[in-house]
């Protein structure tokens, strides 16, 4: 492989490479790229609905472990197919198994992702091309779920819910929900086929993407960092942003192309212009003008999206399990948070029994014990600080790193792998992709082996319990009668008796 790629360096030097190498990180439209992703990437994530019902719905004792995780493991997909599929296509340009031979790829190719399917050809034939198409089929099955589930989240709740009809039951909200998933596959689908017949590709979309949503990133960041930004700011820093990248944008593809194209719209230094553009503006602004008049959220509003005594009261602690807080009403009507009264009821009044709802279930157990450590956390804001500070210093380490520390050395040194570095950078993709598969799909196993313990235990032995009595099935087998249904006051001992 390094000897193909430096082959391939002297039949097709890489403009803006340090000698033109494939195998070097001395390479200025590379460094482009490298920032270009920086905006997008921040605005793909903060600006992404399914991240925010994810980190909200996410336990917090850990949601701040598995988003660190996560993107660990998830730098091993561009790495990891950069590493093999994309040099293989350098490399194999000039094998004639590769689909393009004798021609080089064009740079529509290239900005469609074809280099990967083309290097999978080339290297495994029908079957390379096969195992690539179940893995983007399964990639973009995962995404546009995703993707669905949170437009569809935002139309109903956010706007339906709100604007057009507050009093919606959930009956009618999960119909809407379900409309929505339908109306925005359909707009996604309709979008994909417009860029499609204009010429339009993915590596287009990518490049321009960023200077359309940065200028929104950091007044997003700001609003559940910052207590004084205000809500003009974060409007004002948003627009200002966008509008920003779009002059820089179109201002450079003039001044440096003199028209308007495909091709010089989606040029490196254009994009580049706008991405920064608007980013940075969006940043000053926002700061700039909530500064002027700071705002002075209350944190606590947002801990208590998901409290249960936001709904039901506060539960009282201690041996009085059936008692509650009642919110006691002021002269104006409206319940009092200072002025409670306990309200003694009856366990079977405050929750009916299912009988239908085994709570001796191991699964039952956990998700009542993780509940209970979740108030425990919400309830305590220094808890919360410092799980904020590991978020906070990991995220700057491993960004420095990732963004800094690793690539710029290299960069200003113009240095060209030797076979010895390039076989350590190929070993260390390699384990990266492991380490990735480790975390994706041995860990939650390893985590959960205290429930598989337990399932496979009352599978194998045979207890399998009737939900509605909790008697084991191999008591009634063969009696030739059927166990009645237990009153809802009745215990397992009471049958049994």
């Amino acid at each position: 492989m390094y000897d193909l790629l430096v082959h391939a360096g002297e039949l097709r030097p890489v403009a803006g490479n340090h000698e033109g190498s494939y195998v070097t990180l001395k390479s200025n439209y590379g460094l482009i790229f490298g920032v270009i992703q920086l905006c997008s990437g921040m605005g793909t994530v903060f600006l992404d609905q399914g991240y925010w019902q994810r980190a909200i719905a996410s336990r917090p004792t850990t949601a701040v472990r598995g988003y660190i995780m996560g993107g660990l493991a998830w730098y091993a997909i561009p790495f990891g197919f950069a590493t093999t599929l994309g040099l293989a296509a350098v490399a194999l340009t000039d094998n004639p198994a590769y689909p393009t031979f004798p021609n080089n790829m064009t740079s529509s190719q290239v900005s469609s992702g074809l280099a990967a399917p083309f290097g999978a050809a080339a290297l495994l034939g029908k079957h390379g091309c096969v195992a690539l198409l179940l893995t983007l089929f399964m990639a973009v099955t995962s995404s546009s779920s995703s993707e669905l589930i949170a437009v569809s989240s935002i139309l109903t709740f956010d706007v339906y819910k709100v604007y057009i009809k507050p009093t919606a039951s959930p009956k009618d909200l999960i119909f809407v929900s379900h409309i929505m998933i339908c109306f925005f596959a359909l707009v996604m689908a309709a979008f994909a086929c417009i860029w499609h017949a204009i010429g339009i590709d993915l590596g287009w979309l990518f490049l321009v993407m960023g200077l359309l949503i940065g200028g929104a990133v950091f007044p997003a960041a700001f609003a559940v960092t910052w207590k004084g930004q205000t809500k003009a700011g974060a409007i004002s820093g948003a627009l200002c942003g966008l509008a920003a990248g779009l002059i820089a944008w179109l201002v450079e593809v003039k001044v440096y192309y003199g028209e308007f194209t495909i091709a010089t719209t989606g040029a490196a230094y254009p994009t580049l212009a706008g991405n920064m553009a608007g980013v940075l503006t969006g940043l000053i602004v926002t700061t700039v003008v909530s500064l002027v008049r700071p705002d002075n959220f209350d944190w606590s509003i947002t801990r208590d999206i998901n409290a249960p005594s936001a709904l039901y009261g506060d539960v009282v602690p201690g041996p009085n399990a059936g008692a509650t807080l009642a919110k006691v009403p002021t002269a104006t009507g409206a319940p009092s948070h200072g002025d409670v009264a306990p309200v003694e009821t009856r366990a079977e009044e405050e929750e009916p029994k299912d009988p239908y709802h085994n709570r001796d279930l191991p699964t039952v157990i956990d998700e009542e014990k993780e509940e209970r450590e979740d108030r425990v956390i919400m309830e305590n804001p220094k808890a919360l600080q410092r799980t904020f500070m590991m978020a906070l210093i990991l995220s700057t380490v491993l960004s420095i790193t990732m963004d800094v520390i690793i690539p710029l050395p290299l960069f200003f040194s113009n240095y060209i792998y030797s076979k010895g570095f390039f076989t350590f950078y190929i070993v260390i993709s390699f384990l990266w992709v492991f380490a990735a598969f480790g975390l994706c799909g041995i860990l939650p196993i390893w985590e959960t082996r205290q429930f598989w313990r337990e399932f496979f235990s009352e599978v194998f032995a045979g207890r399998k319990k009737n939900v509605v009595t909790g008697v084991p099935a191999s008591e009634n087998s063969g009696s030739g009668t059927v166990t009645p249904a237990v009153h809802h006051g009745a215990t397992e001992k009471d049958v049994k008796g």
